[in-house]
């Protein structure tokens, strides 16, 4: 059966960082898979006979979209230029209100303003990306400028409306402009990508091995796990 992609799916995994090559060769892979585990056999679900392992498919899947995942980043940062406060109880993270929010060094205009900004730079796109040392720099120097720039030029409307506010300029640049050369340092030569796809296909080759808690799998036929690489599995679902 044909694997038919609406628009918005092409979309997401492009802005995922997936080509046209690469997305038409996951396709051709789901299909033969398809074809492969439709010559009569029961469908069954790799799950149902097999216990966790350290390599478990799900595991993997966690690992890979902790590593991926910035929105708790962005969430701090947010929390941290509002001046709230953070309480830890039993183990959680809780964010309470800035209690005097008149004194914060900006205000919600100048917060939207460098989140918006944070947000086109801190994202998945970046981090998969490959760039080179030289063109790191080259992308930093612009940005910090261009940072540097924004603040200066709308420091009134941000909130940074006092000269003791004002004196807080240099450390909130500093600070935005290192978080967003973390984000390009992670995809330094593509250091981000190959390390992604080096610990999940070192997960899978241990899961086709059997290897992990040493539980008997069933041996009847399976159908494959779809490989965690292929993009299609977070649209279609894991198993064909």
């Amino acid at each position: 059966m044909a694997i038919k992609l609406t628009q918005s799916d092409v979309a997401d995994l492009k802005r995922q960082g997936y080509t046209d090559e690469e997305i038409s060769k996951a396709i051709g892979e789901l299909e033969r898979e398809e074809l492969q585990g439709s010559a009569g056999q029961k469908r069954i679900d790799p799950r149902a006979n097999t216990q966790s392992s350290a390599f478990s498919t799900r595991q993997m899947d966690d690992i890979a979209r902790y590593q991926l995942e910035l929105n708790d980043l962005l969430e701090q940062t947010e929390h941290i230029l509002k001046g709230d406060i953070l309480i830890i109880k039993d183990g959680v993270k809780i964010w309470h209100d800035n209690p005097n929010p008149q004194n914060n060094s900006l205000n919600a205009e100048g917060i939207r303003k460098i989140m918006l900004e944070l947000q086109n730079y801190i994202n998945r796109h970046i981090i998969l990306g490959d760039y080179e040392e030289e063109d790191i720099k080259r992308i930093m120097l612009n940005y910090g400028k261009k940072f540097n720039n924004l603040i200066f030029m709308k420091y009134e409307e941000m909130g940074m409306d006092t000269e003791e506010k004002r004196q807080e300029c240099r450390s909130i640049v500093e600070n935005v402009v290192n978080l967003v050369y973390g984000s390009y340092a992670r995809a330094k030569d593509g250091g981000e990508r190959r390390s992604l796809r080096e610990m999940i296909n070192t997960g899978y080759q241990y899961q086709q091995q059997g290897f992990g808690s040493g539980v008997t799998v069933n041996a009847q036929p399976q159908p494959k796990a779809r490989g965690l690489l292929n993009p299609m599995r977070y649209i279609q679902g894991k198993y064909v």
